[in-house]
């Protein structure tokens, strides 16, 4: 019969001589010469007597039961799974055994009691066992409750036991009853998890056997913490911190299984679904259910895989998905310009042209981001996919270009269609949280460049057609005509709005608003070239007041179809402020302001606008040139 005590103490014990004779032992020996360390031995002997005897018939953790209504035998207890009390019996019986009640007299036994009393220990042992390896079944939870009971009794003992000799001690001592437990648990753990692998797959399983069998393997972690914290720890003391030790136990045979497969050869699906629980599912749909969180300490448990073997399955799966979302932006791209190339007309809701790319694209973005996010549980990390945004907004630049330069029917409202998309892209990365400024900045530049190829090609027919009036301005004609040259330009402009009410209301504004910049500038630069010279005061006044009136009509036609310009409205009345004022410190000072409003004004651009007062000399312009650098040092 294989030992269970030989099993927790690691080796085996010699056989005692003198087996089956009747000649006693003592269990101290008495063939000490020195009488020092004879009484050494007899107080020492004397200190475990009173130990044994205080500790021995106090009640236990776990045991319920107050008193015996029948006295039972050790084999009845042990039969009725009283482990406590019948490890106690035997406690007792050790005592007697091995203690005599005199300190100078010796313990007395027979090897026959000796080996009798050894198999009893066997014999509690093997329940004691069987307590713990059924420890998840729900009418075995008095018999572990006891089993615990009687792992605290016999470290105890083993604790007094080791204070002697070995020689002094039972050949079964120590029993290690908390190694033999510990060691039980980690068996019960791997058991319980291989058996859930062994199950065979049914209709409602996964996909592959790998996704499978780490579900299988998850849910079983899940629903056995749960048990440990219901029940199961009700049978424990605090001090074998149990809920801990089983989360402990699960948590390196997932991470030995889970690093078996990730080392095998698997498949994108797999290596997605196991980045998934290692980043997601385990960490919080296991660890953190609330049923367990004031339970279990999931921050001293560690990564499920070594660092090497997450980085090789993390970029296994960074590098396709990113060729993923790479393919499909192409191809949503190709299936677009497949509808320009045969001259589709774009669908019209609600009364504006309509593409619905930028639907396609950010609901394919967004769907891989989210997985993105639960496979690998990093945002930061996310971000390498909006990378595949920007070489998307350079191809869709290109296709763009292409239309425009094509001999399409339809490529006005194609761009008008494509804008909205534009617009939504631009929304979209706007409110990107916790994108990289870096990169939101490229991402964004990328799209107001496509914003502006579409509206070059809608506003350059606009600006072909204003060039008369553009020549006009500010000219002798300008001069003694103001009102007429004026009401050209809002004429035809007022006629080149009606072809952007099929456009949608918010592009629509942006498309006004550069429209509303660009005549603005141009209007300016007209102004700057010289080609009107105002030789006194009445005519520069009778300018500025021209100035004013245009900047009025202008910036009103502007506002009211929609533009958000509206700090253009304050242009033209700054520069009819330097043309209207005389006196040269005023127009120092207005001029500096000026310059201070409009960075972008060079000091070219001021003494074009001064010389166009011809009555300002040589002297007075240098004065208000020394003035302006002064000032904007």
């Amino acid at each position: 019969m294989v030992k269970l005590f030989n099993m927790a103490k690691g080796k085996d014990e010699p056989e005692l001589p003198g087996a089956g004779a009747s000649t006693c032992t003592t269990v101290v020996e008495q063939t000490e010469k020195s009488s020092g360390s004879t009484e050494k031995k007899r107080k020492l002997k004397i200190k475990i007597l009173n130990k044994f005897k205080i500790k021995l018939f106090q009640k236990s953790h776990g045991d319920t039961r107050s008193e015996f209504p029948v006295v039972l035998d050790f084999k009845q207890n042990l039969q009725q799974h009283h482990l406590a009390e019948a490890d106690r019996q035997l406690l007792e019986q050790e005592v007697d055994l091995f203690i005599s009640e005199s300190p100078d007299e010796p313990g007395v036994y027979t090897e026959g009691d000796e080996d009798k009393l050894q198999m009893d220990y066997e014999s509690l042992m093997l329940q004691l066992r069987i307590a713990i390896e059924d420890s998840f079944k729900k009418e075995n939870q008095e018999m572990l409750r006891s089993a615990v009971a009687t792992i605290l009794q016999e470290e105890q003992r083993d604790r007094h036991w080791m204070e002697l000799e070995e020689e002094q001690r039972p050949r079964w001592r120590p029993l290690r009853c908390r190694q033999i437990h510990d060691t039980l648990l980690k068996k019960v753990v791997e058991k319980r998890l291989q058996q859930v692998r062994e199950v065979e797959r049914g209709a409602n399983d996964l996909s592959t056997s790998l996704k499978t069998e780490v579900c299988r393997m998850g849910k079983q972690i899940q629903r056995d913490l749960l048990l440990v914290v219901k029940e199961v720890q009700r049978c424990y003391s605090p001090d074998f911190d149990v809920c801990n030790m089983y989360a402990q136990l699960y948590h390196q045979a997932f991470s030995t299984r889970l690093m078996e497969l990730a080392r095998s050869n698997i498949n994108l699906e797999e290596c997605t679904y196991i980045l998934s629980w290692i980043n997601t599912y385990y960490p919080k749909d296991v660890l953190q259910q609330q049923e367990l969180e004031s339970h279990i300490n999931s921050k001293s448990l560690g990564a499920l895989l070594p660092e090497e073997d997450f980085r090789s399955l993390e970029e296994q799966y960074l590098s396709h998905t990113e060729a993923d979302v790479r393919t499909w932006l192409s191809n949503g791209l190709k299936k677009e310009v497949e509808s320009w190339k045969n001259d589709k007309v774009p669908e019209l809701i609600d009364g504006y042209f309509f593409s619905y790319l930028a639907l396609d694209i950010i609901n394919l973005v967004d769907g891989a981001m989210r997985v993105f996010l639960i496979t690998l549980g990093n945002e930061d990390k996310c971000h390498r996919l909006l990378h595949q945004m920007d070489t998307f907004l350079v191809s869709y630049k290109k296709c763009i270009a292409d239309l425009i330069k094509g001999k399409h029917e339809n490529i006005a409202n194609i761009v008008k269609a494509n804008l909205v998309s534009i617009k939504e892209l631009r929304k979209y990365i706007e409110e990107r949280q916790n994108l990289p400024d870096n990169m939101k900045a490229a991402l964004l530049s990328g799209a107001a460049d496509l914003r502006d190829s579409c509206h070059k090609y809608l506003l350059s027919p606009i600006h072909s057609e204003l060039k008369e009036q553009y020549r006009k301005l500010w000219t002798p004609a300008w001069f003694s005509g103001n009102h007429e040259v004026a009401g050209d330009l809002i004429s035809t402009l007022e006629n080149k709005f009606q072809h952007f009410t099929n456009l949608k209301s918010s592009c629509k504004e942006d498309l006004l608003s550069q429209l509303h910049f660009e005549v603005m500038t141009e209007y300016v630069k007209r102004m700057l070239k010289r080609k009107l010279k105002l030789k006194d005061q009445d005519e520069q006044r009778a300018a500025a007041r021209f100035l004013c009136e245009d900047s009025d009509r202008i910036n009103t036609l502007f506002t009211n179809n929609g533009s958000k310009e509206k700090w253009l409205s304050s242009v033209l009345l700054r520069l009819a402020e330097v043309v209207r004022l005389q006196e040269t410190d005023a127009l120092q000072l207005e001029i500096a302001t000026l310059a201070r409003a409009y960075p972008d004004l060079s000091e070219r651009h001021i003494l074009a606008l001064l010389q166009i007062k011809s009555n300002l000399s040589s002297s007075d312009v240098r004065s208000i040139k020394y003035s302006l650098r002064i000032r904007m040092r």
